[in-house]
């Protein structure tokens, strides 16, 4: 089952429990922690949906999900005159510091950047897959081979289905996974927006044997040869390893 990537939350709600006064006994309907905070940052705070997304370290279809989910609740709660009650959910507390690595801290650009609570030096890499090689066409692909990475080290890998999703829904998948990586060979721009706006850095152009593609990525000599990274202009297409993509991708412009 895909492990789904904790909801970054500002702070835990004071007031947990709400009972309406003139009915006792009444069935109390429970909020997760992480659909409380859709409501606050969206109709307290005044974010938008990309915003909010932003700030729970999700896709921006997962922070839609988790705020319809969470409307739907407070419409019963009004209209069948039931209690809320707010806890649980998957969710990790940000203390708000600077050195708080579940932090958002804001980059010399100005932009948001998400920093993943996740040991130091490990991370998932996924790549577009069909029998053993790169699969072309991001948005139709059907399976992901994802890698658990230690270092530089390939520690275990895993092939994944992707329900034949659409691009946004694709993303939503990655994160869901807790992607860090994607490898892949051609991409659209709408799915680099979903693939940036969920954190996972991107690498496109790449084709061959996955595996290969996986350690050329880490040995940072992954070439890119697609027109989704032409903005950059090394020598030789670019790589796509310490010096490319990897760092400073294509998901991130």
């Amino acid at each position: 089952m895909p492990r789904c990537r904790k909801r970054i939350i500002c702070r835990e709600p004071d007031i947990t429990v709400f009972v309406p006064q003139q009915v006792k006994n009444c069935e109390i309907l429970t909020m997760t922690v992480d659909e409380y905070e859709s409501i606050r940052l969206i109709d307290s705070e005044g974010l938008t949906q990309e915003q909010c997304a932003e700030k729970l370290g999700v896709a921006r279809t997962t922070a839609q999900m988790i705020y319809n989910s969470a409307k739907k609740k407070l419409a019963d709660v009004l209209v069948l005159g039931i209690g809320l009650r707010i806890e649980g959910g998957n969710y990790v507390l940000c203390d708000g510091s600077l050195n708080c690595r579940r932090c958002h801290l804001s980059g010399a650009s100005g932009e948001l950047k998400l920093l993943h609570d996740k040991e130091e030096g490990k991370m998932r890499v996924a790549v577009t897959y069909d029998n053993g090689q790169v699969f072309q066409h991001f948005g139709r692909t059907e399976s992901f081979k994802v890698y658990e990475v230690d270092g530089n080290k390939i520690v275990s890998s895993e092939v994944i289905g992707s329900n034949g999703c659409g691009h946004g829904a694709l993303a939503d998948l990655l994160a869901m996974n807790q992607i860090d990586v994607l490898i892949c060979g051609g991409i659209g721009g709408g799915a680099q927006n979903a693939l940036a706006a969920a954190g996972i850095r991107l690498c496109a152009g790449a084709s061959g044997d996955v595996d290969k593609a996986v350690e050329d990525y880490l040995a940072g000599t992954l070439v890119n040869t697609g027109s989704n990274c032409s903005h950059h202009e090394h020598a030789g297409g670019g790589g796509c390893g310490d010096h490319g993509c990897g760092d400073h991708g294509c998901g991130n412009h």
